[in-house]
């Protein structure tokens, strides 16, 4: 070897670099100047010779072997850098022209970006982080960049370098433990990981944390993805959310699983088996777009919301456990895939809710388990870091750069792919320390309480970021406690969500609708409990996945009694929930009355549509969703107490309540009467909020929806009796398990003129005190009767009381 270029070199850091734990290549790879020209040094294995040549000039320089693991070195005269290339050649007699990656050095992270990046603020910090392709001096290529402060080494690895960790080591940015390296010639659909060895000296294969795309499970490399380019129309949609005010909106949201809402049929002619290989598992997000779009819309309903379709490795998981927090999952495309998708819901004016999951992530080794060698994302304390119950681990909130990596993420989903809202899962389990653990399993908060203080801050500072933006997306909680305020302002203490799932409601009332109408008398409180709570947060009532899934039963099996019985409940249940306070939340399947569980794997038996029950439901919860949409008095006050008023709910006997729902209108009111036994009520006096006149404009005991058809065919007008409280009342047919809805005009009855009494008038008028008494009598007999006749059940279906 020439003796300058010998004294040139530092052999300590070279037999680093050969035994890959450089973590600086950049201070001996690629040019440096020294006074006797340009040191080019380069390491590739497996070459056994390589050429620097001039771009501009074509001049060529042998470069030399300094070391036979693959370490060679040529001085190129000048005192300037000139853009060169290498030519190599390798063992197995291939000829490859490639840029030498480390003649590269971008300034992606400013020191400003750092700084952000440690205090845990960076929000644009997904525009750094990860792969990004970029030119720099004229070259293609990507920009890479992780965090991995207690690693030793880390490079990118993949098809293009053989999945070799020693030919592409990143450069340590020392003052905030981020590994960065741009290569030449790598563009979007490159497979990577990270290769990273520990301070222990094991090397591990991640993928990469803030990866845009990722490969199909089982594989679990990351991609390079391009996400610019798509071209958005759905200005006049964001235009119109971040004016809009959803508390006083109508939110009818349709839960949704992608992969088994529908499952594409085999192309295949019946007679000819098809193979497991050549059956397509999912559709396209492109394909089910305007599938999905058209069906909700005509439902009636304003919002989808995604179970969560970032990467995750297990299906059976549904999504909630996550590996690839910034990749919509390969199953049904790529990531310009799922920008049309979201673009043409929003063309159809349907918003998109995706479910998000902060509160624990796998163990997969891949992913972000021990990341570099240490509890880097966790709690190194099983106790703090280990949710024993789901076998996953806890991020470490207090972290700024695990804080820094979540905030930043939910952000990524509204900003790049213009989601309408972020459902976050499992809320409950964050707040709480001890949640799903047993005494020994957990450790008190400094001040020796349970509640979890750097999840609370978490919360509040994602929150409070989210509400300064005013584009109109929401947060949503899913959280099962009473904690205080969840939906309540940041600057009051609260946690500053938009609203809240009502899983109080949810569970008081299934429990309810469980029993034979012959007990529900004795459970009534169940049924009027939320209302004392309604107005303490911005609830969504919601009836989702997690009700219909592990053996629970589908909604319309957790019915009382046989078949028909089962429908007219569950027609029953959905009226009230409609009319109850509150936003509405379904899952799938469950608006027509699937009698099997929820199964990931296959598609929704949208078969059962062609049997008249099956069909009755769909258009009864339709009806329900468009008479919603309707009337403001469903949803305009539906978190203000002056939108709901008790009429009267203390008659358990009879499994009945009688309210109303208004609006700032007054004319907008609406009396609604829910019946919640099969027994048919004529005659019934129910007091109203005024006088006027009352029609039935809802009914779902209609024949349409598979109903027995007892309706209220004919508006009624109050009368001056009192009743429930109430100085005016009306009487009705009450139908049987189910609701009536009636319109609220307000207007004086016409005034009689007065008739001059006489004597015949005045002997008539104890005669018929007396028929009004014995009128009377039988009523009490009726009242008696009742358990019996609803005893009885289904086999007296729409018996009169």
């Amino acid at each position: 070897m020439d003796n300058r270029l010998y004294e040139l070199m530092n052999w300590p850091r070279i037999e680093a670099l050969v035994y890959s734990e450089e973590d600086e290549p950049q201070e001996i790879l690629g040019p440096h100047k020294t006074d006797a020209g340009i040191l080019v040094q380069a390491f590739l294995p497996t070459a056994v010779r390589m050429t620097a040549v001039i771009r501009s000039t074509g001049k060529e320089y042998e470069m030399e072997l300094a070391d036979e693991g693959g370490f060679f070195a040529a001085l190129l005269p000048g005192k300037t850098v000139p853009e060169y290339f290498f030519r190599v050649e390798y063992d197995n007699g291939t000829v490859q022209e490639l840029e030498d990656a480390y003649r590269f050095q971008p300034k992606v992270f400013s020191a400003k970006d750092l700084d952000k990046f440690q205090a845990g603020i960076h929000y644009t910090l997904y525009e750094k982080m990860g792969a990004h392709p970029m030119t720099v001096k004229g070259v293609e290529g990507t920009y890479f960049s992780v965090w991995a402060p207690n690693a030793c080494r880390v490079s990118v690895v993949g098809d293009f370098n053989l999945w070799d960790g020693r030919r592409h080591p990143m450069r340590r940015i020392e003052e905030a433990g981020i590994f960065e390296l741009f290569i030449p010639g790598i563009g979007p659909g490159a497979c990577y990981k990270y290769e990273i060895k520990t301070k222990s000296g094991l090397p591990m294969l991640k993928a990469d944390p803030y990866a845009n795309a990722a490969e199909l499970r089982p594989n679990t490399a990351s991609i390079v993805a391009d996400l610019s380019g798509f071209e958005w129309t759905d200005g006049g949609w964001m235009e119109k959310r971040k004016k809009t005010d959803y508390r006083k909106e109508p939110v009818l949201i349709y839960e949704v699983h992608l992969g088994s809402w529908k499952k594409p049929e085999s192309e295949e002619p019946e007679d000819e088996p098809v193979t497991p290989a050549e059956t397509r598992e999912f559709y396209n997000y492109r394909e089910i777009a305007p599938m999905l779009a058209g069906y909700v819309k005509d439902m009636g309903y304003t919002h989808v919301e995604l179970m969560p379709i970032m990467e995750h490795p297990l299906d059976e998981s549904w999504g909630y456990q996550v590996t690839g927090y910034y990749a919509p999952t390969a199953r049904y495309g790529s990531p310009q895939d799922f920008m049309y998708f979201m673009n043409y819901m929003h063309s159809q004016g349907i918003g998109v809710i995706l479910d998000w999951v902060p509160a624990h992530f796998p163990r997969d080794t891949f992913g972000l388990a021990a990341f570099d060698g240490t509890c880097l994302y966790e709690h190194l304390d099983p106790r703090k870091g280990s949710h024993p119950h789901w076998g996953t681990l806890i991020y470490n909130y207090g972290r700024p750069q695990v804080k820094n990596f979540l905030i930043a993420n939910a952000l990524y989903w509204t900003e790049v792919y213009h989601a309408d809202g972020i459902r976050m899962d499992a809320v409950a389990s964050m707040l709480y320390l001890d949640y799903g653990k047993n005494d020994g399993e957990w450790v008190p908060n400094i001040y020796g309480g349970k509640e979890n203080l750097e999840a609370v801050e978490f919360l509040k500072h994602l929150n409070s970021i989210f509400k300064k933006r005013k584009d109109g997306a929401l947060l949503i909680a899913e959280e099962s406690t009473a904690w205080p305020k969840v939906t309540g302002p940041v600057e009051d203490d609260g946690l500053g969500f938009d609203f809240k799932w009502n899983m109080g409601w949810m569970n008081d009332f299934l429990g309810y609708m469980h029993y034979d109408p012959v007990f529900r008398s004795w459970h009534h409180g169940e049924l009027t409990f939320s209302m004392i709570y309604a107005y303490s947060e911005n609830f969504i009532l919601s009836l989702s996945h997690d009700e219909v899934v592990h053996g629970k039963g589908t909604l319309v099996g957790k019915m009382p009694g046989d078949r028909d019985s089962k429908l007219d409940n569950l027609r029953a249940a959905y009226g009230f929930m409609m009319m109850h306070p509150g936003k509405k939340l379904l899952f799938m399947g469950q608006e027509f009355a699937t009698f099997d569980e929820w199964n990931e794997k296959e598609s929704l038996e949208w078969e059962l549509l062609q049997y008249q029950d099956h069909g009755n439901m769909r258009e009864y919860v339709k009806a329900l969703n468009h008479f919603c949409l309707e009337h403001p008095a469903l949803y305009e006050l539906d978190h203000d107490p002056d939108g709901f008023t008790w009429i009267n709910n203390i008659s358990a006997n009879e499994n009945m309540l009688v309210f109303t729902r208004q609006s700032r209108k007054p004319e907008e009111t609406l009396l609604v009467v829910c019946n919640f036994s099969p027994l048919v009520y004529e005659k019934h006096k129910i007091g109203v909020p005024f006088e006027g006149r009352y029609k039935e404009i809802f009914n779902s005991d209609s024949e349409v929806f598979g109903g027995t058809d007892v309706l209220n065919k004919r508006a009624k007008r109050s009368k001056k009796s009192e009743c429930d409280g109430r100085e005016d009342s009306i009487e009705i047919t009450v139908p049987p398990m189910g609701i009536a809805v009636f319109s609220c005009m307000q207007e004086k009855a016409p005034a009689k003129a007065p008739a001059k009494k006489t004597a015949a008038v005045q002997e008539k008028t104890p005669a018929k005190k007396a028929a009004a008494v014995q009128e009377k009598a039988p009523a009490k007999k009726g009242v008696e009767e009742k358990e019996g006749a609803q005893a009885q059940g289904k086999k007296g279906r729409g018996k009169k009381a």
